[in-house]
């Protein structure tokens, strides 16, 4: 009998490493859905970006930073206004023209344009359309609470009080902000756009959108001339 249960208590304890060495690399959101902490994608240019699965989806957990398509091809930066609002071609920009201090936080900002080329995501990956990003909403609980879901914790980045945020999802949204046909670069820290791959008409383009004093998250239509962030999602 003393041998069983000895037996039976190693058992016990074996089991109980097993289930820890099995969790051990992922975290659950409140979905009770498994947050992985060990997706990478690289980009042509060689920048590598953490992604994490949320849902069936499997999104980049950082805003795209290529100044490069897929094929290689140099995408135009555009660093005059003037030039930029009229561009009805592909081109990005860091916020207030400067790498040095957005670059590596926030990511670049593209024209739709450059969005529509097919040619922006890493191989494998590509621009999520309008319903793709709904189903990640819907999956985070609907839009009067999925952005606090998405949004990176804490005012390290966001203006306070960046409302709801928990960062459950494992998304990190940033406010990267954005650059408007007449007012330039506006709204960095307090605010996020992230293009679609979805247009509304021939001129405009759906976006989603979070804020630092809401947990909403809002869907816009925009000139296909504005600069937005952009997140990619698995193929």
């Amino acid at each position: 009998m003393k041998k069983i249960i000895t037996i039976w208590f190693y058992s016990l304890i074996i089991t109980g490493m097993f289930l820890f060495l099995s969790t051990g690399c992922s975290k659950k959101n409140d979905n009770n859905n498994p947050v992985s902490t060990n997706i990478t994608v690289t980009d042509i240019d060689g920048n590598i970006y953490h992604a994490v699965t949320i849902g069936t989806q499997v999104w980049m957990a950082e805003n795209l930073k290529t100044t490069r398509f897929n094929n290689g091809d140099s995408i135009p930066l555009v660093i005059s206004i003037l030039d930029w609002r009229v561009l009805s071609s592909p081109g990005y920009c860091w916020f207030n023209d400067d790498a040095s201090i957005y670059k590596n936080t926030y990511g670049a900002l593209y024209n739709w344009y450059t969005i529509n080329s097919g040619k922006l995501a890493p191989e494998g990956w590509h621009v999520p359309t309008d319903a793709e990003w709904t189903i990640l909403i819907d999956f985070l609980g609907g839009v009067q609470i999925a952005g606090g879901k998405m949004k990176e914790a804490g005012t390290a980045h966001w203006v306070s009080p960046n409302t709801g945020a928990d960062n459950s999802s494992g998304f990190s949204a940033l406010p990267g902000g954005y650059r408007g046909n007449s007012e330039n670069f506006e709204e960095c820290g307090g605010h996020g756009y992230w293009w679609t791959g979805s247009q509304s008409n021939s001129f405009s383009a759906w976006t989603r959108h979070l804020e630092y004093d809401s947990d909403w998250v809002n869907r816009y239509e925009f000139p296909q001339t504005y600069g937005f962030s952009v997140r990619c999602i698995k193929d």
